[in-house]
């Protein structure tokens, strides 16, 4: 993550949110809240998992996963984000910003075959009941954990050697909240065509194979569903995915959106809005979206609470 020897650019000045100057102090606080929201969502949300027997079931191993990713995904972008909303001083370093932006590529394609993996195992679980315990083991549940984390290391990996042969020509401001490839392309004044193309190919792979593998799952979970004959039956398995589903459809709309272009088109207001929402906001709303509309998860925080209101009366 050093300086490369082919940039005259020691460090980079993050100009995001410098248009809305007078409303900076609201969205300090309106940022911190939610990072604040998160850290705590996610952060309990892995605590109910750990401690509760009960949910010690494929599907919430890898919740708690997702948890994890969202919880550092949130940390790599939000803090650095505060502090320029709140300070006159908005530099990073060179190196900080690569380190940023290859943290934040490696967490995002492991959240996308994270996501994948949670959908198959939606799918056996209602395509395939019978052999649930077999087809989800212990085994088959880490390897598609591996698999997740890494993919998303490889496309981090050919991220950061495509933009280490970037150069900048002394311009070094970054018209975004955070070091994301898109303006840090558009910045360089190296002719990086091949570069964007390489970069841009192996972010829609990513994307486009874990939607494929989710959208079959989906194909197949909808189609058993519209077979079964109760609509008390039908409402009972749909419901088992639709946290997932509504995760999956709020991440994937503003990723498409987002790195699905070339950097010629890249627009900042559009592209920030998209980028505070896909950045900041999601990794708040998945664990509310999986608390709040799971009743195992309910229970779960019930049940440590009573058992942890026992205990103290033990005392």
């Amino acid at each position: 993550m050093h300086r490369s020897n082919n940039t005259d650019v020691t460090y980079f000045i993050l100009l995001g949110f410098a248009d809305a100057e007078e409303i900076q102090l609201v969205l300090f606080v309106l940022f911190l809240l939610i990072y604040l929201v998160t850290v705590l969502g996610n952060a309990g949300m892995i605590m109910v998992i750990r401690l509760d027997a009960q949910l010690h079931t494929p599907m919430y191993f890898f919740l708690s996963h997702l948890s994890f990713i969202d919880l550092s995904y949130s940390t790599v972008i939000t803090p650095k984000t505060l502090e320029n909303l709140l300070t006159s001083n908005k530099n990073i370093s060179y190196a900080s910003c690569f380190t940023q932006m290859y943290f934040f590529v490696y967490l995002g394609a492991a959240e996308c075959f994270l996501l994948s993996s949670m959908a198959y195992d939606r799918y056996v679980a209602i395509c395939n009941p019978l052999h649930y315990p077999v087809v989800m083991s212990t085994r088959r549940c880490w390897a598609l954990l591996a698999g997740s984390y890494l993919i998303g290391f490889a496309d981090s990996l050919v991220n950061r050697l495509c933009t280490s042969r970037l150069h900048f020509c002394k311009v070094n401001v970054i018209h975004h909240f955070f070091c994301d490839p898109s303006p840090i392309l558009a910045l360089s004044c190296t002719e990086n065509h091949d570069i964007e193309y390489i970069i841009v190919f192996f972010a829609g792979i990513t994307l486009m194979v874990s939607l494929i593998m989710l959208s079959v799952s989906y194909v197949s979970i909808l189609s058993t569903i519209l077979k079964i004959n109760s609509t008390s039956g039908k409402r009972k398995a749909f419901s088992t995915c639709a946290s997932h589903l509504l995760a999956v459809t709020i991440f994937y709309s503003t990723m498409i959106f987002t790195y699905l272009r070339p950097s010629k088109s890249y627009s900042l207001g559009k592209d920030q809005v998209a980028s505070v929402f896909y950045t900041i906001v999601t990794p708040m709303l998945n664990p509310l979206i999986y608390s709040l509309r799971n009743k195992e998860v309910k229970n779960a925080v019930l049940r440590l609470l009573q058992k942890r209101e026992g205990s103290r009366h033990v005392k």
